[in-house]
């Protein structure tokens, strides 16, 4: 028997995974302004190598047995009459609303427009883009940064290269510097030049980019791997700022609450729970959520469950791929100490398959 209704706004790893685990416990209906599912993690690739332009998108269809999915955007939580108010005007009422809109990320990993055609042509205008370049200038050595660097060089491996970064070591915010020394030494093997201690910003001239010390790059096409912004102006617009941090990020409680309210939830990119926005740590938000969130429609009843606590996670397993026969894997140890793994276990792991194999599954399809 289902009892209430779940609204989930957003259909990213978080919201997706979710979904999933209330669907059949609760009346769910997930919403987001996309037609498909973007497994953002196969983005970079998909924008460098045409083979792969469409193996990011996973259609929504088989997701839920139960519940639906909406195609639309949410424009309004009504905390008055328990309702999400979508652009069209049309509102869904909800007994728990969960805002998974999750955050945006610099091109190529971005999905444009509403429809799977669009985001094609996207990526289809960056692989022309980088297929004619003669210098490709990436900003931003953290591991995206770093993977699209590689991806970018094998595809083009008589284009010039460079990566900069504006820390003293790539891969700097995962905390180990063997993990960065080992990146480095990959793309300066592979001939892409790495400039560390260099903060860039677009020059005067059109295709010229300048550091802090005034030196100027050229370059005919770039990407800024520099970071991600969570998507929460609508909730800003729609009268929730308060729910906000000075990040934009949505402030929840170590159940995952939002603002004090028992009814609303946030999970993954889009909360301020922890500084690491990984899927591992989106995912486990998402189990932690659902939990409570049953516990929440079963409050009244007899079998009344305590909500869980959720633990920021500071350390987990990372893994960035140099292309897809190569790449490193950071792994904790106890003590502090993290230690890195090579190309072997990154390829099972990670960078052959991206883990689309997995994602399709959850959606319930093929892993092919």
């Amino acid at each position: 028997m289902r009892d209430g209704d779940v609204v989930v706004i957003g259909g990213g790893y978080a919201g997706v995974r979710l979904a999933k685990r209330l669907d059949g416990i609760a009346r769910v209906t997930l919403v987001d302004r996309k037609e498909v599912f973007f497994h953002r993690i196969a983005s970079l690739r998909a924008g460098v190598r045409p083979e792969w332009t469409v193996t990011p998108f996973i259609p929504y269809d088989r997701l839920l047995r139960d519940g639906r999915v909406v195609a639309g955007k949410a424009v309004r939580v009504d905390t008055v009459e328990r309702q999400v108010v979508l652009a069209t005007g049309e509102r869904l009422p909800y007994d728990v609303v969960v805002i998974a809109t999750g955050a945006d990320y610099p091109e190529p990993a971005r999905f444009t427009g509403t429809t799977t055609e669009e985001a094609a042509k996207t990526f289809a205008a960056h692989q022309r883009d980088i297929a004619t370049a003669d210098h490709v200038l990436v900003v931003g050595g953290g591991p995206s940064g770093v993977e699209l660097s590689a991806e970018v060089r094998l595809a083009r491996p008589d284009a010039r290269v460079t990566l900069a970064h504006a820390g003293p070591v790539l891969l700097d915010s995962t905390g180990s510097e063997r993990a960065g020394r080992r990146a480095r030494a990959w793309l300066e093997a592979h001939d892409v030049e790495v400039r560390l201690d260099s903060f860039m910003s677009p020059g005067v001239d059109f295709g010229t980019y300048r550091d802090a010390r005034g030196t100027v790059v050229e370059a005919d096409l770039s990407f800024w791997a520099t970071g991600t912004t969570p998507n929460t102006l609508w909730l800003r617009l729609g009268g929730h700022g308060d729910w906000l941090n000075a990040s934009g990020q949505v402030k929840v409680d170590r159940t995952l609450r939002v603002g004090g309210r028992p009814d609303v939830f946030a999970v993954g990119d889009v909360n301020d729970a922890t500084e690491l926005k990984i899927t591992p740590v989106a995912l486990a938000q998402a189990d932690l959520a659902a939990w409570n969130i049953r516990a929440h429609l079963a409050s009244s009843g007899r079998h009344r469950k305590e909500p869980r606590l959720y633990r920021a996670v500071h350390r987990t397993p990372l893994i960035v791929p140099f292309g897809p026969a190569d790449g490193l894997t950071m792994l904790p140890v106890p003590g502090g100490e993290t230690a890195v793994l090579g190309g072997r276990t990154t390829v099972l792991a990670k960078a052959k398959t991206l883990m689309t194999p997995y994602m399709r599954r959850q959606l319930g399809y093929t892993a092919t």
